[in-house]
């Protein structure tokens, strides 16, 4: 299937998706659109740039004691990457006021194209609050972190649909590929964070 074809079905079927979330639980789709796994990543210790224009080590700002609920977007995407951001400002949304305890991160797999600039544009089109921060990169950085979290795919048109969670740094990470809904990233998370 060629790239556009590929995005549009995506797209497709993530709009399916979203639109049964609001249709309550007894309309929505079965676990099956999505799949859990539990996975110990090692942060590479490469730096990245905020939307805000600060240059930091990602490992730090993963590591900076607070829950993690990570994606992988870029800006230009038409199909994946809208998604996840929306589920990502649902997350925002239904987490209340417990979401100043939660460390929300988009990196960017364009970083050539996504700066800083264009970085927070992104994040106000999408009303991120504070918790929620954007990142940039080199090429090489950004490939580094996406190789880490085994989401390298050879380039940002065959990127697919992953949100990862944590909720302390000696903690394991949860893997969630696909569209996980925004009440089903926190169920996982809420999971977590009542493990001992």
């Amino acid at each position: 299937m060629k790239p556009a074809y590929r995005n549009r079905f995506a797209l497709l079927v993530a709009l399916s998706i979203l639109a049964l979330d609001g249709l309550g639980t007894a309309a929505a789709p079965a676990r099956s659109t999505w799949k859990k796994t539990m996975a110990r990543y090692r942060i590479p210790d490469v730096a990245l740039i905020r939307a805000d224009g600060a240059k930091v080590s990602l490992r730090s700002e993963v590591d900076d004691g607070k829950p993690v609920i990570l994606n992988f977007i870029f800006t230009s995407c038409a199909a994946v990457c809208p998604v996840m951001s929306q589920i990502f400002l649902q997350i925002q949304s239904r987490l209340g006021e417990e979401r100043s305890h939660v460390h929300m991160i988009s990196i960017s797999i364009d970083p050539e194209q996504d700066t800083p600039a264009r970085l927070k544009e992104y994040a106000k089109k999408w009303n991120a609050g504070p918790q929620w921060s954007f990142y940039t990169g080199t090429l090489e950085a950004t490939v580094a972190v996406q190789r880490a979290f085994d989401a390298y795919r050879g380039d940002k048109m065959n990127h697919a649909p992953v949100t990862f969670l944590r909720v302390a740094p000696e903690k394991p990470w949860t893997r969630l590929e696909g569209f996980a809904k925004a009440d089903d990233v926190i169920k996982e998370f809420r999971l977590q964070l009542a493990l001992p």
